[in-house]
Parts: structure tokens; C-alpha cells; sequence
């Protein structure tokens, strides 16, 4: 089995990785963007400072070890992952807290073999980017900022002068230690956000459900309390001998059965109520809340008066397929007089029996109405077409 999965590993799509993107949420989106910036700046001051230094060859060697430690930092942090509890996070945390310190002694060496003022900037970069990266997670991350900065001038010296130095140097600690508060300040809002849309929208089921109970109690629960108290009189007569009075009695439950029961018909019919407006404006208020912008080309008035129900069932359950298979961040309505379309751009699974297609074609049977379906990549398009058109 190992070497029928090789070829196929072998020939993944390129555009697998757009692929795992756009299948992850907006919060997952917006941490990835967060450690690849943090990253991405190490990087760039990174290269920067090799390109600055790039006669001296040691300078080079402890600020690439520096740059690489601070990533390893980055990678180890499950608030920036979401790897929790990971063997692997640890082992980052201990590879990067290593290379930190031997990009500090390298700085060191540079002191010691060039010059005091070249490798005072070396241990700069180390002390920054361990508090961009490392010091900015901890608990006692001033503490660690400030004995950072007054390890680094009482080893380095203080070219320049020691108030001037430590002032600079505490600065640069504080500024990176606040970068990645902020980050980590603004991923936290971003999850309290949506955990709130979550908590909002299951409460909105739940306020359906107690409304549909409420109704169901108050139209129903009536007939069925007195259908059960005019059962009981009846038998109570028959038993009694009085039959008369007891077919009376009956003859008023089985009245009161058929009216119940037209009842919650009744009730069931105004919850069940779909129309076309309103759907497609509901279409527009789930997509967007799912994260996906609804385009709307053509309005209700297009299509035919008789139609407009089995319309309206086509935008409910197509826009319910989306939300729930698909991954699409555009999608786009057409409405005509001769059928309609609703394309999205966010195929992860192939539509079937589970999608509600099935009984969405047995609704277009009715008004001779056609379905098909097209996939094209990650494009899904689904059309109607009027047969009576």
C-alpha cells in the first residue's frame, strides 16, 4: 500500500498549500499571517545586520544563529501554532534558547577579536530578537528584559557611553517585547470574536427552538388537554351504561382531533413559509457571516410568480451546501426567467446524497423544473433550468 501512495505524494498539486489555505477559518488565517510577520521581521533585521557585517565572517556565522534561534522561538509557541503540549515545542523552545546563547558568546568572540562596538551590536540583535521572540511569552518578561540588557553591558562594556547604552538597549527590549504583546493582544481579540459569533448563533437556534415549543404548547396543548379529558368522560359513560351521551362525547373528540390537527398543520405551514426575497437577503446574511461574499446578478421580480417558492428552496439549500461543504470565500446567484445559478469557489468535498440535492430535485419534478451540476477545480456551480420556460 506504501508504494501505491508514493506516486500519488509524489505528484501533488502546486497548488495544494493555496489549497489548505483557503480551507483554514479566518481566526486560523489571521495567526498564520501573525507568525509569519513576527518571522518575517527577524529575517529581514537579520539580513539586514549580516549584509551590514558581511566582511566579518563571525559576525555573519552569530547573527544568522541569532535570526535562525529566533524563528525556532517563533515555531515552539503553541499560541502562535496551536500545537499544545508537543514534544516538538519543546524541543524548538530548547534549540532556539541555545542558539541564543551561542549567538550571545559569538557576539563575545566578536568583541574580543574586532572590536568592542561591533560586538556590543551583535549581542543587540541576540537581546532583541530573544525578546521579540522568547521573553515576550513569559510571565517575568520585563524582569528577563532588564537583566538581558544589564548582562549584555556589563559583558559587551558600553561604547559610548553606559547611560546612553543601557537607555538605547532597554528601549530596543521593550519595543520588541511590546511588538509581539500587541500581536499576541490582537490574535486574542480576533478568537474572542469569533467565539462570540459561534455563541450568537447558537443562540439563535436556540430562541427558534423555545418559539416553535411556545406556539406547539399554546396551539396545540389545549385540543389535545381536552381531547384527553372528554376521552376519559366518554369511557366513564360507556361504562356507566350511558352510550348515548358517550357518542356524543366521542363525536366531540374526533372534532376536536380534526381542528387540532389542522391546527398544527397550520403552525407547521407559517414555520415552513419560504419566499423568495427573503431567502436570498437570508442567503446574503449566512454567507457573510460564514465568511463568504453572496453577489446577487438579477432580482426576484425575474422570475416567474409560480415559481417563486421552488426558487426560494433552491437558494436555501444551495446556500446550506456551501456553509457546510465548502470552503468558498465568493459565491455568486444568477436569477432569470428561464432558471437560475449559484456558483461558489470552495469545493472540499463532492456533493451527494448527504448534500440535500436529491430532494431538491424531486421539488423541481413538480414544476418540471431541470437540475445540473458542474465542478470545474474548486468551482462548483449549480443551475436550474424552467422546463415550462
Amino acid at each position: 500500500m506504501k508504494n501505491a501512495r508514493a506516486p500519488l505524494d509524489r505528484h501533488k498539486s502546486p497548488l495544494a498549500p493555496l489549497d489548505r489555505w483557503q480551507r483554514l477559518s479566518e481566526p486560523a488565517k489571521y495567526r498564520v499571517y501573525t507568525r509569519w510577520t513576527l518571522e518575517g521581521t527577524a529575517i529581514i533585521v537579520g539580513l539586514t545586520a549580516m549584509v551590514s557585517g558581511h566582511k566579518y565572517p563571525s559576525v555573519v556565522v552569530a547573527t544568522a544563529l541569532a535570526t535562525l534561534s529566533a524563528v525556532l522561538a517563533f515555531e515552539s509557541r503553541p499560541e502562535l501554532t496551536t500545537r499544545t503540549g508537543s514534544a516538538a515545542n519543546r524541543r524548538l523552545a530548547i534549540a532556539g534558547a541555545v542558539g541564543f546563547a551561542a549567538a550571545w558568546g559569538g557576539g563575545l568572540y566578536v568583541a574580543a577579536s574586532l572590536d568592542a562596538e561591533t560586538g556590543l551590536g551583535v549581542g543587540w540583535v541576540v537581546v532583541g530578537f530573544a525578546s521579540l521572540s522568547t521573553f515576550a511569552f513569559s510571565r517575568w518578561r520585563w524582569l528577563l528584559a532588564v537583566a538581558a540588557v544589564a548582562a549584555t553591558i556589563a559583558a559587551f562594556g558600553a561604547p559610548g557611553g553606559y547611560a546612553a547604552v543601557s537607555v538605547t538597549l532597554l528601549a530596543v527590549t521593550v519595543a520588541c517585547v511590546a511588538i509581539t504583546r500587541l500581536s499576541l493582544w490582537a490574535l486574542h481579540v480576533v478568537d474572542g470574536l469569533d467565539k462570540a459569533r459561534e455563541t450568537q448563533a447558537q443562540l439563535h437556534v436556540a430562541e427558534e427552538r423555545l418559539r416553535f415549543s411556545r406556539d406547539l404548547h399554546d396551539v396545540v396543548g389545549r385540543g389535545f388537554s381536552t381531547i384527553a379529558v372528554k376521552s376519559e368522560l366518554a369511557s366513564r359513560l360507556s361504562h356507566a351504561g350511558a352510550a348515548d351521551r358517550a357518542a356524543d362525547e366521542m363525536d366531540q373528540v374526533k372534532a376536536l382531533a380534526v381542528a387540532s390537527l389542522e391546527e398544527m398543520r397550520s403552525l407547521v405551514r407559517g414555520y415552513r413559509g419560504i419566499d423568495l426575497t427573503g431567502e436570498i437577503a437570508g442567503a446574503q446574511a449566512l454567507l457573510d457571516a460564514a465568511g463568504c461574499r453572496l453577489t446577487v446578478h438579477g432580482d426576484s421580480g425575474t422570475v416567474p410568480e409560480e415559481l417563486h417558492e421552488t426558487a426560494a428552496w433552491v437558494v436555501r439549500e444551495g446556500t446550506t451546501n456551501i456553509v457546510r461543504h465548502s470552503s468558498a470565500r465568493t459565491a455568486t446567484l444568477t436569477l432569470g426567467p428561464s432558471g437560475m445559478s449559484l456558483t461558489n469557489d470552495g469545493v472540499t468535498s463532492a456533493e451527494g446524497e448527504h448534500s440535500g440535492l436529491r430532494g431538491l430535485t424531486e421539488r423541481l419534478d413538480k414544476v418540471r423544473g431541470r437540475l445540473t451540476t458542474d465542478a470545474d477545480g474548486d468551482r462548483f456551480t449549480l443551475e436550474i433550468r424552467w422546463e415550462t420556460a
